[in-house]
């Protein structure tokens, strides 16, 4: 059972829609030519612990941006859980290939600066659709630029980009198992899906009256 949370329509800030329908539709057919071949492929081909191990380091990675943003929002007790994942799952982990840390009862935390800047009171604005991006607002898609990722600090640019790539491809083969469930006009599901999940995100998992809790 799949639970998403979705957005009245009389609420939605989507004025830029005549210009987002045609950004999304562009990104689909990009994900259609190239991303999703390539990511079906290496679902195929890669043995699953090491696409597990993949997910896994970039994942550690991203706990270092998670751990800046707490500490952004005051948020310490949370920070200092994301500061004990980066160390046991670095040293221990094999530099974050295992996921030792949950194993520990330590809880994965997720923050990013558009939920740091929420927590700050910025509105999120209007929905916005970024080419080669996707589904964002004028508070959160500026946000994803600011260079808290620590993986954008490795200096060999190669190793870099490789590791972007391997990233990217690794994510979208977890998408797979919720392609199933849009349903209706896709646009208008994967925007709603996105502002809900969003505002769920900034309120810590509080959902605004504004929204509502829907099964399909």
């Amino acid at each position: 059972l799949f639970f998403c949370i979705s957005v009245k329509a009389a609420e939605t800030n989507d004025p830029l829609e005549s210009i987002n329908r045609p950004i999304y539709s562009f990104n689909i057919a990009l994900d259609n030519a190239l991303l999703k071949p390539t990511a079906k492929a290496y679902h195929k081909v890669v043995p699953g612990l090491v696409q597990t191990g993949v997910g896994n380091f970039f994942g550690n990675i991203k706990d270092v941006s998670t751990l800046i943003n707490n500490v952004l929002q005051f948020k310490f007790k949370d920070a200092s859980t994301d500061l004990a994942r980066v160390a046991f799952n670095t040293t221990i982990g094999l530099g974050g290939v295992l996921d030792v840390a949950t194993g520990m009862g330590l809880q994965k935390n997720s923050e990013d600066f558009g939920q740091t800047l929420g927590a700050w009171g910025v509105p999120s604005g209007p929905y916005l659709v970024l080419p080669l991006f996707g589904p964002g607002s004028f508070r959160d898609s500026p946000a994803s630029f600011v260079p808290l990722n620590a993986w954008g600090y490795v200096d060999h640019v190669p190793t870099r980009n490789v590791g972007y790539g391997a990233k990217l491809i690794n994510d979208r083969t977890q998408l797979f198992e919720y392609e199933t469930i849009v349903t209706g006009d896709d646009y208008i599901f994967v925007r709603d899906a996105y502002i809900g999940l969003r505002q769920q995100a900034v309120n810590d998992g509080v959902v605004d009256e504004t929204f509502r809790e829907s099964d399909f």
